[in-house]
């Protein structure tokens, strides 16, 4: 029997990759293929992503699959959420493909509470306010550029604009749709209602898809450029939705921590929580698939580790860092780690000294400080995450590239009293296949996709 081959593209802030995957013998196999840089780039007064390369990475990837002689029969992107693209009539960009660690949502929350409260927002659609969110994003435009929303036909997020590019179809999918926060958390529909009486125009929002769907084949200009065809369906399209697809177990009463640049903690739920206390936690119900929701908070995760590592000149790898902190032990300062100095700063070690008010502080005392505070945050979300769910939280899973870091995931376990399983650590493209082979029957089930993630990847156990 021939093998098939399945392509996952996932694109994160900082770098994407492809990532082949097939079944064999009951379990599933992943080879990386190509790898390929990211970041925010500074155009026109504010930061963008450069979606022309990032699209010219994604079709040499798939070239790279021909080279190699492993040609794929289906295709899924997923990236971040809340970011978009608008096109106009004649399928050309508008504007420039503005990122949402960009300053211009500043004060937009204010300008869309003069219409609707913040607490009725969030009665309406379920999302936590992250001031980065696309409902902000939008009214941003508005202010200063409604030049480019009337001219808009579509408004397609990111993973929605490279579809777009590859078949010419214009889809949106829902589990990155719902971080918007323009989404009915009844209804699982766009919030119609909301988007007039915030005054967005109602054609750049079209019909949601939902993940395992079929988007189309591939452009024959495309086709032509790789030297074959294949299908594009969508994946859970918000890499945290595809993240949460590879989680190894179907345990209710298991918390998960999709573990990368954000820290995503929460648990999957049939019905959507979203009561007063659950808005004062700022927690969310983002959709998932199946139209699952992942009832989480986003907490500010390795970026901070991240931002160090790149102010120290990349000198030192990430396990490196992690062996210092080790090494340190416990200190006396902690970190609020969601605290909004830490989102965007010029020197993510001096706003952690300003913090702290210690100037004198040395690097170890700041890795020591991150690591114990960013545990810390965890144990706290765990009992807020029990309380309002009404769940006893028996374990944690932790998923994706923080999942290699061993002595965060043994504080993690002693802050938070729990036994943590670590792995798969490519949980993001391992979920976007899982959705792939759903839609095409390789999978009979979300359960049975499950299993064979237990049985295919390792996962570390951590003791409490």
């Amino acid at each position: 029997m021939d093998r098939v081959y399945y392509l996952a593209i996932d694109i994160g802030a900082s770098s994407g990759r492809h990532i082949l995957a097939w079944k064999e013998n009951d379990k599933l196999i992943i080879e990386e293929i190509y790898r390929f840089p990211n970041g925010l780039k500074e155009k026109n007064g504010a930061l963008c992503w450069d979606h022309n390369a990032l699209f010219s990475h994604v079709k040499a990837g798939m070239k790279k699959c021909a080279e190699l002689g492993k040609i794929p029969s289906y295709i899924g992107i997923d990236t971040w959420a809340t970011d978009f693209i608008l096109i106009d009539e004649a399928g050309e960009v508008i504007g420039d493909s503005v990122g949402y660690r960009d300053g211009r949502t500043v004060g937009m929350d204010e300008e869309v509470y003069k219409i609707i409260s913040e607490k009725e927002l969030y009665a309406r659609t379920g999302i936590q306010k992250l001031i980065y969110n696309t409902v902000y994003q939008l009214m941003a435009l508005k202010q200063k550029h409604p030049e480019q929303l009337e001219k808009a036909e579509h408004m397609l997020l990111i993973p929605d604009y490279f579809n777009y590019k590859l078949t010419g179809k214009i889809h949106t999918e829902y589990t990155n749709a719902s971080t918007t926060q323009l989404v009915n958390i009844e209804t699982n529909d766009w919030d119609r209602e909301l988007i007039d009486m915030l005054g967005y125009p109602q054609k750049i929002f079209g019909e949601l898809s939902m993940p395992k769907e079929v988007v189309g084949a591939l452009k024959e200009d495309v086709e032509k450029e790789i030297g074959y065809n294949l299908t594009v369906i969508h994946s859970a399209s918000h890499d945290t939705a595809s993240a949460v697809l590879a989680l190894p177990s179907v345990s209710e009463n298991a918390a998960y921590l999709s573990s990368g640049t954000w820290s995503l903690m929460g648990i999957e739920s049939l019905t959507p929580i979203y009561d007063d206390a659950s808005r004062s936690l700022n927690f969310t119900n983002e959709g998932g698939y199946g139209l699952r929701y992942r009832y989480l908070k986003n907490i500010m995760g390795l970026w901070i580790i991240q931002s160090i590592r790149s102010e120290l000149g990349e000198k030192y790898s990430f396990g490196e860092l992690a062996e210092t902190a080790r090494f340190a032990g416990d200190c006396k300062y902690r970190i609020n780690v969601n605290d909004s100095s830490f989102f965007m700063p010029e020197s993510m070690i001096k706003a952690i000294k300003k913090y702290c008010g210690a100037e004198k502080m040395t690097v170890e005392e700041i890795l020591s400080c991150v690591y114990h505070s960013l545990a810390e945050s965890y144990a706290e979300t765990i009992k807020s995450l029990s309380e309002t769910s009404g769940r006893e939280i028996e374990a944690l899973h932790i998923i994706g590239g923080g999942s290699r870091d061993a002595y965060l995931n043994e504080l993690t376990a002693k802050k938070c009293g729990l036994p943590v399983y670590a792995g798969p650590a490519e949980a993001t493209s391992v979920g976007n296949v899982i959705a792939l082979m759903l839609g095409t029957g390789a999978f009979e089930s979300l359960e049975s996709a499950r299993i064979c993630v237990a049985d295919s990847f390792e996962i570390k156990k951590y003791e409490q």
